[in-house]
């Protein structure tokens, strides 16, 4: 089975019936569709960076920025209040889908699951 980088059913995910254990934080049942789909790189990236440099922080937004003509893409996370906090360069990915997170009390879910 090839996986879906275009995440086609992405936009049904609104809450979660499920919660996985990735790395120390849960996931939702969106966030496991991208990372059974091609993205965990992106879920276990951005949780390695919030776990280890942002702990502290009471909600926290992930984004993937994806430039399909070059096959690069950028990570930022932000406080929820558009300041970034941090920003990571991919120089080459397959990904072909924009995508945003949020992260609350040790959860990471996309937004329409908030």
């Amino acid at each position: 089975m090839e996986d879906d980088l275009e995440l086609k059913d992405l936009d049904s995910y609104i809450g979660s019936e499920h919660y996985y254990k990735v790395l120390t934080a849960l996931v939702t049942d969106g966030v496991n569709y991208i990372m059974k789909n091609g993205y965990s790189w992106f879920v276990t990236d951005a949780l390695s960076v919030i776990k280890t440099k942002f702990k502290n922080e009471e909600f926290i937004t992930v984004e993937l920025k994806v430039n399909k003509e070059k096959n690069t893409a950028d990570m930022i996370i932000t406080n929820g209040n558009e300041k970034a906090l941090y920003k990571q360069h991919y120089d080459y990915t397959d990904a072909k889908r924009d995508l945003k997170l949020f992260y609350e009390n040790n959860v990471l879910m996309l937004s329409g699951e908030y």
